[in-house]
């Protein structure tokens, strides 16, 4: 019988490479990388194909998702967003509201909150000047016995001055544009207060009903009333006036009635100043802006769609 526990032990010991060059595992790395392209590569394609607004509504969502959720517009609801979403029908577009024009709302309503604001204070601006020459009149011993012909308002010009006549305290000589000494006082002290703001002045003047002898063919109350409201221009600029606030003259002769019930009454005649508001002295420029677009040769004959004239032939 033989004994095992002297047979030697043979142990095998085998070499195993894992993987190698014939392994996979590079293959997985690869197909990573190339993953990782196409999708680099897809997102600079939508970055370059995607228009400025639609990049901005992207970056709205990212940065504050929740608001732009809340608030609609590009990226949570607009059919045209690279970003779809915000009902069933993605390709609808009606209903939705974009981005742009949220901040075009948002800007239009400040800007109505900004002219209203404008408008209050530019109105108490003018009802504290009303104020003030009120109280000038009255702290005036030569103006205070003329108060019942200085009639101040607000209206939707502006302020308004008028300087009215009476039937034994008249302002101009008959018939002319020659001031009396009392006028040129009362215009000199309003002129020296309508420096306190900023807004530009018009002057009217009006004649009551009664016509010159030639009636409206010669010298009438057209140019007498145009000639009143220059003559009162002198002497408000003659009390302190800045006179570049001067905006406008007219002569209205007797078309403005302040009595119409007696166009013959006095108290039609009158000179007129308008602190204007902000608003009818845009609308005067808009008026000169207006006719400075036709004026000249060639413009003038284009609104009234005439043919130029013939240079070359005598006429």
């Amino acid at each position: 019988m033989s004994d095992d526990s002297t047979r030697p032990i043979v142990i095998k010991r085998k070499k195993v490479v894992a993987g190698g060059a014939h392994g996979g595992a590079w293959k997985i790395a690869y197909a990573d990388f190339v993953t990782a392209m196409m999708a680099f590569f897809l997102l600079m394609w939508l970055l370059g194909s995607t228009a400025k607004g639609d990049l901005s509504g992207i970056a709205s969502y990212f940065q504050n998702p929740v608001k732009v959720a809340m608030a609609g517009g590009s990226g949570s609801g607009d059919a045209t967003s690279v970003l779809q979403g915000g009902g069933k029908d993605l390709t609808r577009q009606y209903g939705q509201v974009k981005q742009g024009d949220v901040e075009k709302k948002k800007e239009t309503s400040f800007s109505k909150e900004a002219q209203a604001e404008f408008r209050r204070k530019e109105k108490q601006a003018l009802e504290a000047l009303k104020a003030d020459i009120e109280k000038m009149i009255e702290s005036t011993p030569q103006l205070a016995q003329f108060k019942r012909q200085m009639l101040l308002d607000i209206t939707s010009e502006g302020l308004r001055i008028q300087i009215v006549d009476e039937q034994n305290r008249p302002m101009f000589d008959s018939s002319s544009a020659d001031l009396k000494p009392y006028t040129k006082e009362i215009l000199r002290q309003i002129g020296s207060s309508l420096n306190g703001v900023s807004n530009r002045i018009s002057l009217a003047g009006h004649t009551d009903a009664a016509q010159f002898a030639d009636g409206e063919r010669g010298f009438s109350n057209w140019e007498l009333s145009a000639n009143r409201a220059n003559a009162s221009r002198r002497e408000l600029i003659a009390g302190g006036l800045n006179d570049a606030k001067i905006m406008r003259i007219v002569g209205l002769a007797s078309t403005v009635l302040f009595d119409k019930n007696d166009p013959l009454s006095s108290i039609n005649r009158r000179i007129s100043i308008v602190v204007l508001n902000q608003k009818t002295e845009q609308a005067i420029l808009q008026d000169e802006r207006s006719e400075t677009e036709v004026d000249g040769e060639g413009g003038l004959q284009e609104a009234l769609q005439i043919p130029p004239a013939n240079k070359g032939t005598a006429g």
